[in-house]
């Protein structure tokens, strides 16, 4: 694949010289093979190339200006193109080129593809649980699980002890009434007593 650069050797623009110069010499610098075709020179150069640019590429004039950039018959684009691809380090896709190894493009590339692959199509995929971090929700599990039993054995010796206090409380009642009963017995019992001594009393003279 050769790439093809239309330009114009004795153009009068500044400024179209310039964009000739920096496409050229960027193309120089990434060690891309490339053919220079003279439009200003060559009436053949610039027929083809006004005919094989697309037409919603093309001025509003009809007449696409150099630079020009093609690869073998296919559009590349224009300065304006070249240059935003230059800024996203994108050249060689915009070139149709494969980017050579260890070159951003390439990085990015790879990154690119690594992503399709997993299926998250740019979305950041959830890290999965580690080993460690599944094993310690096991023990935190299990830790609530024995707070929870203590808890039901406190609350089983707190209503043991009620219980054993509501006994106690009973067994005082019954004492209480035991000796409640005792005393009504003496009171009867002492005034059986008097009542004899009376008795015996009214029988003497």
């Amino acid at each position: 694949m050769v790439i093809k650069v239309f330009l114009a050797s004795s153009s009068g623009s500044t400024a179209i010289k310039k964009k000739q110069q920096d496409v050229v010499g960027f193309l120089e610098a990434l060690k891309v093979e490339y053919t220079q075709l003279d439009i200003a020179c060559n009436e053949e150069n610039r027929m083809w190339m006004r005919q094989n640019v697309p037409e919603d590429k093309k001025p509003s004039n009809g007449i696409p200006l150099p630079p020009q950039i093609f690869n073998e018959e296919s559009y590349c684009g224009d300065y304006e193109t070249f240059f935003d691809a230059k800024e996203d380090n994108s050249v060689y896709a915009f070139l149709g080129l494969p980017p050579p190894p260890g070159s951003k493009e390439a990085v990015q590339a790879d990154k690119a593809g690594l992503i399709v692959e997993n299926g998250t199509h740019g979305e950041e995929a959830e890290p999965e649980a580690t080993p460690e971090e599944s094993t310690k929700e096991v023990p935190e599990a299990e830790q609530n699980g024995d707070a929870h039993e203590e808890e039901e054995a406190a609350e089983d010796e707190e209503v043991a002890e009620e219980g054993a206090e509501g006994d106690e409380e009973e067994e005082a009642g019954d004492d209480e009434g035991h000796a409640g009963e005792e005393e009504e017995q003496e009171e009867e019992d002492l005034q059986s007593e008097e009542e004899e001594e009376l008795r015996q009393l009214e029988v003497d003279p």
